[in-house]
């Protein structure tokens, strides 16, 4: 962390917005990541605005299309991404300060829930989430680091969260169908470790 800590330092455009990025694969631990990584920055002083790529899923009516196997759907209709660029990507590359209502996913209920979300400039956009390379997204971001989990270990993780699935064989199978074709299909087309700023590796 001490190391991430000290690139994105080196990195980072003073008295301007900045965009973060934390990439991986499924079941890697970003999130966790995020908040570590927010906590760090904070206690510099900086304004950090926390966000996950799953804040701006599209409702199941359009991620879960019949008509498409099923990790097409995942990679293609998953994410509003559109929304998350035009109302908080290309304003803070723009500089310019924040201060509107979004609206964020909520995945129990399947709506959109308004959040308030302020900040005067500089401040930092810090984002996990998968497929943060591709082609759609990675000119907003200043900085991205990808975390390198081997798949095993993210499968055990996995197990272990994703109960709401149903039992082992069952979220076995729809990570089998939906998540990891999709994140093969990224790791091959964009070859992300590579590219990004930096790598965090398990331990």
């Amino acid at each position: 962390m001490d190391f991430l800590i000290s690139d994105i330092q080196k990195n980072l455009i003073a008295n301007k917005n900045n965009i973060i990025g934390i990439d991986g694969g499924t079941g890697a631990g970003k999130s966790t990541i995020l908040t570590e990584l927010q906590l760090k920055l904070e206690s510099l002083g900086l304004r950090v605005i926390p966000l996950s790529i799953d804040d701006f899923i599209h409702k199941r009516a359009i991620r879960y299309d019949t008509s498409q196997e099923e990790w097409y759907c995942f990679y293609k209709l998953q994410w509003r991404y559109n929304y998350l660029i035009n109302e908080i990507l290309a304003p803070a590359k723009a500089q310019e300060k924040l201060d509107k209502q979004i609206e964020l996913y909520d995945k129990e209920k399947d709506q959109y829930n308004m959040v308030p979300l302020n900040a005067n400039t500089p401040y930092i956009i810090l984002l996990e989430g998968m497929f943060l390379q591709r082609n759609t997204l990675k000119r907003y971001f200043d900085y991205i680091s990808f975390m390198d989990v081997p798949k095993e270990d993210r499968v055990e993780r996995v197990l272990r969260r994703d109960t709401y699935i149903g039992n082992e064989a069952e979220i076995y199978n729809k990570y089998e169908s939906r998540y990891f074709p999709a994140e093969d299909y990224y790791f091959k087309r964009y070859t992300p470790l590579k590219k990004a700023h930096s790598v965090i590796r398990s331990e």
